[in-house]
């Protein structure tokens, strides 16, 4: 696929949208060095799960529209993450740390949710897709994490995470199609996704599960 549509300001990181790109992995990195200091893993293992969840979902979501691969044609991605590692490593053990961990992952799927969905919007991609995108890399690099830390997923928590992410890319698509400006749409995007996910950590919101105890046929 070509970017027809390609926009610089969307993918240019010194542009419209870089400090969302870079908040999201240096963010979801942290979370990712984290996860590897809750095993009391080293620095080395702690940087892997770090570049893991900085760059995974959105490494999947440039594979799946044919994108170059964000973090192979700039390096200060990789850095970013190095240096989250390093952070975390160097904050140590602190009873605060992993209570702004979690708000501080609020704000990557809210940022990763609307800049996935921008990217994939210029590359000509249609808007249900976009939103997909949108959700795909904010959450596949803590799906990843999960995995390696052989810890629960994120797909299989009733706490809202997916939904904040879906939610942050739903508004930007929709006030794009509305004439919006990158700009503003990825500010309502990310404010609304943020919302959600913030709403979830102070009160406990959570989707409804599946009925229990229903009959079957017959």
């Amino acid at each position: 696929m070509t970017a027809a549509v390609l926009d610089p300001e969307i993918v240019a990181p010194e542009r419209l949208l870089a400090v969302l790109d870079f908040a999201g992995v240096a963010v979801f990195a942290a979370t990712g060095a984290l996860a590897a200091a809750r095993l009391k893993q080293d620095l080395v293992t702690a940087a892997f799960f770090a570049a893991i969840t900085g760059v995974g979902g959105g490494t999947l979501r440039d594979l799946l529209i044919g994108a170059p691969v964000f973090w192979v044609q700039d390096w200060r991605y990789v850095a970013v993450c190095l240096a989250g590692a390093v952070a975390v490593w160097l904050i140590g053990p602190r009873p605060w740390r992993f209570r702004a961990l979690l708000w501080l992952d609020a704000v990557g799927l809210a940022a990763y949710g609307v800049i996935g969905a921008a990217k994939a919007e210029a590359w000509g991609v249609p808007p249900l897709i976009c939103i997909v995108m949108g959700a795909l890399t904010a959450c596949f690099g803590g799906v990843v994490r999960d995995l390696l830390a052989g810890q629960p997923s994120i797909l299989l928590r009733r706490e809202i995470t997916v939904s904040a992410a879906l939610l942050a890319a739903t508004a930007y698509v929709a006030a794009r199609a509305a004439g919006l400006g990158d700009w503003p749409a990825a500010l309502l995007g990310a404010g609304l996704g943020f919302a959600l996910r913030a709403g979830a950590l102070k009160w406990g919101w959570s989707l409804p599960a599946f009925p229990t105890g229903a009959r079957g046929p017959g």
